[in-house]
Formats: structure tokens, C-alpha cells, sequence
């Protein structure tokens, strides 16, 4: 061996180094003798021990073990309660986390049978509506019909002659007849719109129902995948990120706010819809009736001035006939009375000769005597009578000229009345035969 001189080698714990303890420094042990320098003994010292350092090491060691040892059984003591906890505490709260689960599962069914519960009712009022928006487009269409009679009464009516020609008790209920039927119409067409404007709400609120109801049909579908999950389950993963607090999603309060208000919002346009039914079938009822009662209000009148037609030609027809007569009769009285007159002619010549002759005696024999005042009395009763015939005749003739005239009026005014009989009865209210049943106004 080298005849260098060699120190001692130190001692040097592992386990301390390992377990991060302080490295004692057995660099100088003062109650170890320490090796002398020599060249004579430097190759029986260069490697070795000392008795104290082998027994220091060897209890160091057992002592190291020991403490190692019950180090170790604590901490499986404790391993073993540690586990024992969180296995108890992983299946707790596995178990609470499956139960609110639950618990979610069943208010999310409550909450989407709800939705689908208002779903079907918003359709269901749609459905409705639309068929009332039906009835009222068919009633307002069958407006129509009253109305054109309406107008076209009037019309025929304004072609009445002369004196009929009058405003009278049925171009009054014509008038308003053709004034409600305007009315009806503004108000069928004011009510439809809005029937259609609540369509419109109703099918927005549906959609968002229909939204919501989807989405929480997803969620329910996923919560019911995730309730199905357990340790033994071949399809779960590790997702680290999915624990991670997400800034925008809702909590419990808001999302039970946002489904109650599309509720509350549903719940409203339905309360809507069915007062809005109720209106209309009391608009459709109310104006039917209305339209009814006007329509009984006009043939009344129209029969009541047909009535007053008839009777107003019958009596003219009558009192033409009379006339008629009269003037028959007054002609016969003229005939009769020109024959008199003219039977005056032949006495009177008698006379008037026996007088002109007479006055041709001669002398004194023109005498006025007793066949001479005879004679001019019996002309001047024939020119009395004759003048008297005259004036007779005058006044026949006159009679016969005013029975003329009456007979003319008579004729033109039964013809007048005729013709409004006509336009009365068998235009106007021929035509009003043609007026809507009440199944028509109410829109069926």
C-alpha cells in the first residue's frame, strides 16, 4: 500500500439525507481515540472501525429502525382511519350527490310537465281562436249580403213616381239598417285583429315554453345519464375542468324565476284567450241579434207601407169607378139636355112665325089682343127655358170636364201606386227574401 498518510473515513446516514434530518458531524468524536500518523502502521489503519464506532453504529441503526418502524405503524394507523373516513365520506357524499340528483330529476319532470301542460293549453286556445278568427271572417263576409239588399232597397226605392216619391217610416229603418251594418262590419273587423294579434302572443309564448320545455328535456336527459353513473360504470372519465365554477351559469333562484315568469307570461295570455273568446261569441251574438231586429224592423215597415198601398188603391180604384160613372151619367145628362134645347127649336119657330105673321094684319086688325100676349109669353118662356137648358148645359159640360180631370189624376195616381206597389213588394221585399240566416251572421 501507498505510505501516504490516510485519515479516517467518516460515518454518513442515508436515511438522514433522504429524510432531510441534519447530518451530524462525526468528523471529530473527542471520546474516540483517534488513529496516530505513521508510516510503520499506516497499512492495519488505513479502512477500519473502531469497537465504539461499530456498537455507535449498530444502536444508531437499531434505533433508526425503531423509530422508523413506529413511524411507519402510525402512519398506517392512520392511513387506515384516513381511509376508512374518506371512504365513508366519498360514499356519503356520492350518495347525497346521487339523491339531490334525485330530487333535481323530479322538480325538473314537475317543472317540463307544467310546461307541457301550458304547451297543450296555448294550442289548444290558438286552435280555438283561429276558428273564431274563421267565423268572424265568414260573418263579416255575410254582412255583405244585408248590406247590398239594404242599398238596393233604397235605390229601387228612389225610383218611386210623384207623390210616393216620400221619406218615409221604411227608408228610415233602411237607413239605419244600411248605418248598423256599417257599424257591425267596423266592429267584426276591430275584433278580428285583435283575435289575430293574440294568435300572434299566444304562438310567441308557446314557442318560448316549447324552448324551455326542450332544454329542460336535455337537462333532464343528462342529470338522468349522470344519476345512472356509479363507480362500477365502464363509461366514466376524468374531467378535470368540469369542477371548475363557470361565471355564467344561473343559480337555483334564477332558474326558477325564468320558468315561472314564461308560466306567469303563459297563464296570462291564456286568461287573455279566454276572455277574448267570451267577447267575441258575445260580438257575433250581439250583432246578430242587432242585425236581426233591424231586419224585422224594416219588413214591418215594408209591410205596413204595402198595406197602406193596397188600401190606398183600392179606395182610388173605387172612387175611379164612381167617377167613371158619374161621368157616364153626366154625358147621358148632356145628351139629354142637348135634346131638350133642341126641342125647343120647333116650338119656338112656331111661335116666332105665329107672331111675324100676325104682325102682317092690317090696319087696325093689328091688335094686341089676348092670342098676341099669348103668343110673346109663350116666347119668352121658350128663351127662359132654352137659356135656362143653356146654362144647365153649361155646367153639365163643366162637370164632365172636372170629372175628366179627376178621372185622369185617378188613373195616373193609381198607376203611381201601382208602380210603388210594384218596387214595395215585389222588388224590395222579394229581394229581401235573399237576407242571411242567423247561422250565416254568426259566422257558421
Amino acid at each position: 500500500m501507498s505510505s501516504e498518510v490516510l485519515v479516517s473515513r467518516p460515518h454518513y446516514d442515508s436515511r438522514a439525507v433522504a429524510q432531510g434530518v441534519q447530518e451530524r458531524d462525526l468528523s471529530v468524536k473527542p471520546d474516540v481515540p483517534q488513529p496516530s500518523s505513521g508510516s510503520a502502521t499506516a497499512g492495519y489503519r488505513s479502512a477500519k472501525y473502531g469497537p465504539a464506532e461499530w456498537f455507535s453504529n449498530y444502536h444508531s441503526i437499531l434505533q433508526q429502525a425503531g423509530t422508523e418502524s413506529h413511524a411507519a405503524r402510525s402512519i398506517q394507523r392512520e392511513s387506515k382511519a384516513l381511509h376508512q373516513d374518506t371512504e365513508a365520506g366519498t360514499f356519503k357524499t356520492q350518495g347525497e350527490g346521487t339523491r339531490l340528483l334525485g330530487e333535481r330529476l323530479h322538480e325538473i319532470h314537475s317543472w317540463k310537465s307544467e310546461l307541457q301542460r301550458h304547451i297543450e293549453q296555448l294550442h289548444a286556445d290558438t286552435e280555438s281562436l283561429l276558428a273564431l278568427k274563421t267565423r268572424l271572417e265568414k260573418a263579416l263576409d255575410a254582412s255583405e249580403t244585408p248590406y247590398a239588399i239594404s242599398t238596393d232597397n233604397l235605390s229601387c226605392r228612389a225610383r218611386r213616381m210623384g207623390p210616393d216619391l216620400v221619406r218615409d217610416s221604411v227608408e228610415e229603418e233602411l237607413v239605419k239598417e244600411v248605418d248598423l251594418i256599417r257599424s257591425v262590419q267596423a266592429l267584426l273587423k276591430k275584433t278580428t285583429a285583435q283575435v289575430v294579434s293574440q294568435i300572434k302572443m299566444n304562438r310567441e309564448a308557446k314557442q318560448t315554453l316549447e324552448m324551455d320545455w326542450s332544454d329542460k328535456y336535455q337537462a333532464y336527459n343528462f342529470d338522468d345519464h349522470s344519476g345512472r353513473h356509479s363507480n362500477m360504470s365502464p363509461d366514466t372519465r376524468h374531467h378535470p375542468s368540469s369542477a371548475a365554477f363557470q361565471d355564467q351559469v344561473c343559480n337555483c333562484t334564477s332558474w326558477t324565476k325564468f320558468t315561472q315568469d314564461n308560466l306567469n307570461k303563459a297563464q296570462q295570455e291564456e286568461q287573455t284567450t279566454h276572455s277574448l273568446r267570451l267577447l267575441v261569441e258575445q260580438v257575433l251574438q250581439d250583432t246578430t241579434e242587432d242585425l236581426e231586429y233591424q231586419c224585422s224592423s224594416v219588413d214591418r215597415a215594408f209591410s205596413r207601407r204595402v198595406q197602406e198601398l193596397i188600401e190606398a188603391k183600392t179606395q182610388m180604384e173605387t172612387k175611379l169607378a164612381q167617377v167613371l160613372e158619374q161621368i157616364g151619367a153626366q154625358e147621358r145628362n148632356i145628351v139629354l139636355l142637348q135634346q131638350a134645347i133642341h126641342n125647343k127649336e120647333a116650338p119656338l119657330r112656331v111661335a116666332q112665325s105665329r107672331l111675324y105673321l100676325r104682325s102682317l094684319r092690317p090696319n087696325m086688325e093689328l091688335c094686341r089682343d089676348q092670342p098676341q100676349f099669348s103668343l110673346e109669353g109663350e116666347v119668352r118662356q121658350i128663351d127662359a127655358t132654352v137659356a135656362s137648358l143653356q146654362q144647365q148645359l153649361s155646367e153639365a159640360r163643366r162637370s164632365l170636364s172636372h170629372l175628366e180631370e179627376s178621372r185622369i189624376t185617378l188613373e195616373k195616381d193609381i198607376n203611381c201606386k201601382t208602380h210603388s206597389l210594384f218596387i214595395e213588394r215585389d222588388k224590395c221585399m222579394t229581394h229581401r227574401e235573399r237576407y242571411p240566416a242567423a247561422s250565416k251572421l254568426l259566422g257558421y
